[in-house]
């Protein structure tokens, strides 16, 4: 069973940073791109970065300069590190990776559990 397992949401006040952590667990053949979206109460599902298999990222304008997309291969994990957070920052924040768990099997999308990021004023 594959599974994507987010860490490191939580409080903290205008102006902080806060590092998220995406783990994959079982057997994976191949990661493609992974990223990070974001859902704040009342709004629909945003892309906050996306990092490709070969490095190359892309972000949110809201987001350009203050955050950081990164993977580490060997651990299977992409990181966001956020800093300069804002207010308009918090959201659950979902971790999302194309991956195909089998040669045969063509690549799909899997999500994580979400972790809540809040940003105080």
């Amino acid at each position: 069973q594959v599974q994507l397992v987010e860490s490191g949401g939580g409080l903290v006040q205008a102006g902080g940073s806060l590092r998220l952590s995406c783990a994959t667990s079982g057997s994976i053949f191949r990661i493609n791109n992974m990223g990070w979206y974001r859902q704040a109460p009342g709004k629909q599902r945003e892309l906050v970065a996306r990092i490709t298999s070969g490095g190359r990222t892309n972000y949110a304008d809201s987001v350009k300069g203050r955050f950081t997309i990164s993977r580490d291969d060997a651990k299977n994990t992409v990181y966001l590190q956020m800093n300069s957070l804002k207010p308009e920052d918090t959201a659950v924040y979902y971790c999302n990776a194309d991956m195909e768990v089998e040669y045969w099997l063509p690549s799909r999308d899997y999500w994580g559990q979400g972790t809540q990021v809040t940003v105080s004023s």
